[in-house]
């Protein structure tokens, strides 16, 4: 399988670039990828999908709300209502009127009698079948606050998943960054290892035949063959950890595991003296996606502080509706509908105030204050975390420059070691177990230095998300 390795002057060994088979990626397609499958973001941008509609329908609430209700109902154990009983209510009065009795008479006495009769005996009885359908539109016209500081909540709440969807953006980001590091890494390990094995080898062969021409010993045999040995184990775990290296980075891309699947880049070189990321805590707090989260969160709670407030103040109402009933005997007996007969319209004018609710209101309010004061005391534990995490980024930067130097320093001296082993071996003034021996201090000084330019990127990419840079 064909390898990415970097090539630093440091290490520089001299390969033939490898030829890909499969799909190749490179840094900038593993970013991109990231930032549209990752689930992490997925899941933020859904956050915003939802705080987005939250405030749509705060402002639903500022707007009258408008409810068709319909209802049947069958009584049961009743018998059918009299109408004869009102029928002669009715025939006494006209009668009445046509007497010219204006004034109370015994006529008015039986009239209201017979009606009253009918009344009561519809009270008692009732009908077996009651409908009514009707149409309500109620309108929020005063609620101490609560609707319009609801809306600037979710205002507030939308800002807070902006910010958020930006911070995961970045969060991704520098979890890709660091995982192709990673797996940079473990491919020019392996490169490195391919190439010691492929020399070692080497040394293997040409021991067995000075052994054989009575130029060397069997020990210089058993000793290059267990280093052969050791090299190809230590291949064979370094193959290993790279499939879950590079399972790792297709997992943090969102993209399922492909064995065939190869990442094309370097690491950042140390040699390129880039600006130290801006540590001033003025900048660093402007910068921290984090900090601005609480700041949005802390004008959250202190609005719903207003919205506890807000039941200390009266609610008013304006409700208008349209109702048509229709009360039978028979469910096959309908009126049609009457604009005056069957159809009641009305408009009313509500206003309640809570006088006592057994304090729940204040303990509301205390609650409120309290959620807002443990906000101000996670911002204030944030900013301190953050200087903090700066101060620990900059050691872990200078401590990886420091180590650059000595492994780079420990590669030159390795190479010059092996150069004048081989050239004194050539001349036989060297065995071949020194030579054996210079050569693998010459890979593991390799190795070395290659986990330093990787601490080193790790470390410069930790600085530049503590400041707010990444």
């Amino acid at each position: 399988m064909s390898r990415n390795y970097v090539i630093l002057s440091a290490i520089a060994i001299g390969l033939v670039a490898p030829t890909w088979a499969g799909t190749v990626y490179t840094r900038e397609e593993a970013v991109k990828i990231a930032l549209e499958k990752s689930t992490e973001v997925q899941s933020a941008q859904e956050d915003l999908v939802s705080t987005t509609s939250k405030v749509q329908g705060g402002y639903g609430a500022a707007y009258p709300s408008i409810d068709l209700s319909a209802t049947m109902t069958r009584i049961f154990g009743l018998p059918d209502v009299d109408m004869k009983d009102l029928s002669m209510a009715n025939e006494l009065v006209a009668k009445g009127k046509e007497m010219g009795l204006d004034d109370p008479s015994p006529w008015d006495d039986m009239a209201f009698g017979a009606i009253n009769g009918v009344a009561n005996a519809m009270k008692a009885q009732g009908y077996r079948w009651q409908t009514s359908v009707g149409l309500t539109a109620t309108q929020i016209l005063y609620s101490g606050g609560k609707v319009g500081t609801g809306i600037d909540i979710a205002k507030s709440a939308k800002h807070v998943s902006e910010i958020a969807l930006d911070n995961k953006k970045a969060e991704v980001r520098y979890n890709v960054e660091n995982a192709f590091n990673q797996l940079i890494f473990m491919d020019s390990s392996i490169v490195i290892l391919e190439e010691s094995i492929k020399l070692t080898q080497s040394y293997v062969d040409l021991a067995v035949n000075n052994q054989k021409s009575g130029l060397g010993t069997e020990l210089d045999v058993i000793r290059a063959q267990l280093q052969l040995d050791e090299l190809q184990s230590t291949l064979e775990k370094t193959n290993k950890t790279r499939v879950v290296a590079r399972n790792n980075l297709l997992l943090t891309m969102g993209l399922p595991f492909e064995a065939d699947v190869q990442f094309q880049g370097t690491l950042r070189s140390p040699e390129e003296n880039l600006p130290l990321p801006d540590t001033s805590m003025a900048n660093v707090k402007k910068r921290r996606k984090e900090l601005a989260m609480l700041e949005e969160s802390e004008k959250i709670q202190s609005k719903l502080i207003d919205i506890e407030k807000g039941d200390y103040h009266p609610m008013v109402v304006l409700v208008g509706g349209l109702k048509y009933a229709n009360n039978q005997n028979s469910i096959k007996d309908w009126d049609a509908p009457d604009w005056d007969k069957n159809i009641n319209k009305y408009i009313a004018l509500n206003a309640t105030m809570n006088l006592f609710n057994g304090m729940q209101t204040r303990e509301k309010v205390t609650q409120a204050k309290s959620s807002l004061r443990s906000t101000q005391i996670q911002k204030e534990s944030a900013e301190r975390g953050f200087r903090l995490q700066i101060e620990s980024c900059v050691n872990d930067l200078n401590d990886a420059e420091q180590q650059l130097g000595i492994k780079k320093r420990s590669v030159e001296l390795a190479q010059k070691n092996q150069e004048l082993t081989e050239a004194s071996y050539t001349l036989g003034k060297e065995t071949q177990l020194n030579l054996l021996e210079a050569t693998m201090k010459l890979r593991s000084a390799k190795l070395n230095y290659m986990e330093a330019v990787l601490n080193w990127n790790n470390a410069y990419n930790a600085l530049l998300q503590a400041t707010g840079e990444y």
